[in-house]
C-alpha cells in the first residue's frame, strides 16, 4: 500500500506537491520507484504561478489534468493550453526544454507522472488529447499506451494507463499479462475496493505476481490504473 498520509510533501506557497516516490527535495531510499514508474506527483499550483523554462532528457512525462487550466510551451514549437480532463505527454528523448503555468483563475491540480523510457535518445515529441468523463462512466478509458492510436496518447514504453469513473457498486475485472508487468492503482476520488482491499481517496496500491484483479466502487469514485513494465527493457 501507498497511503496518502505517508507521501512526501513540498510546500513553497504557490506550489504544493505530494510525492509517492523520491523527488525534488524529498528522498526515501525505500521509495525510489515502482517498476518503471519513476515519479507520481499530486501537484497543486496557484493561479498565475508555474514552472519556468527547464530541461528534460530520456524520460516519459505525463500530465493528467484534474482541475484548472495550464499552458505548455516548449522548444519544439508547441504552445497550447490544457484543461480539466486533458492529458499531455512529453517523450523527452535526446532533450527538450519547456515551461508550464497556471493560466486560470483557480488552482490547478494535476498528476505529474514520470515513466522510464524503453529507448534512449529518441527524437523528442509532444502530444495532448481530451478525455471527457462520459467516455469512462462505469468503464475504463485508455489514456496512455505504448502503441500509436487515435483514441489515446502514446509514449516510448510498454505502459498502459486507464481512467475509470465508477458508480457505487460497479464491479469490473482487470486482466493483464504478469510477465515483466506490475500495476499501480491510484484513487483520485472516493473509495474503491481492489480484490478485497479498500483503497481510500488519494491512496495507491502496487500489485504484481498476478494476472487479474477486480475493482468495485465503494463510493462514486474516480481512479487511475498504471500497467507498466517491472524492468526498463
Amino acid at each position: 500500500m501507498f497511503p496518502a498520509s505517508e507521501r512526501g510533501t513540498k510546500d513553497i506557497g504557490w506550489l504544493k506537491s505530494n510525492f509517492f516516490f523520491s523527488f525534488s527535495d524529498y528522498y526515501d531510499p525505500l521509495k525510489s520507484a515502482f517498476g518503471t514508474l519513476f515519479a507520481f506527483n499530486d501537484d497543486f499550483v496557484q493561479s498565475g504561478k508555474g514552472f519556468g523554462i527547464h530541461p528534460h532528457m530520456n524520460m516519459e512525462i505525463i500530465s493528467i489534468m484534474l482541475q484548472g487550466s495550464m499552458n505548455h510551451k516548449d522548444t519544439m514549437g508547441y504552445s497550447n493550453i490544457v484543461h480539466e480532463d486533458w492529458v499531455q505527454i512529453m517523450s523527452a528523448g535526446s532533450g527538450l526544454r519547456h515551461e508550464e503555468y497556471n493560466v486560470g483563475e483557480g488552482d490547478v491540480n494535476f498528476l505529474q507522472i514520470w515513466i522510464l523510457p524503453k529507448l534512449q535518445n529518441i527524437n523528442p515529441r509532444y502530444q495532448f488529447r481530451y478525455f471527457p468523463k462520459e467516455k469512462r462512466k462505469n468503464r475504463l478509458q485508455t489514456i496512455i499506451s505504448g502503441e500509436e492510436g487515435q483514441e489515446h496518447c502514446w509514449i516510448n514504453q510498454n505502459t498502459k494507463m486507464s481512467l475509470g469513473l465508477f458508480e457505487v457498486g460497479r464491479r469490473m475485472d482487470y486482466n493483464f499479462s504478469p510477465a515483466n508487468k506490475c500495476l499501480f492503482v491510484f484513487s483520485i476520488r472516493g473509495r474503491i475496493n481492489i480484490s478485497g482491499i479498500t483503497l481510500p481517496e488519494r491512496d495507491a496500491i502496487g500489485i504484481w505476481k498476478t494476472e487479474s484483479i477486480n475493482i468495485t466502487g465503494i463510493d462514486d469514485c474516480e481512479f487511475l490504473i498504471i500497467e507498466t513494465p517491472v524492468n526498463q527493457k
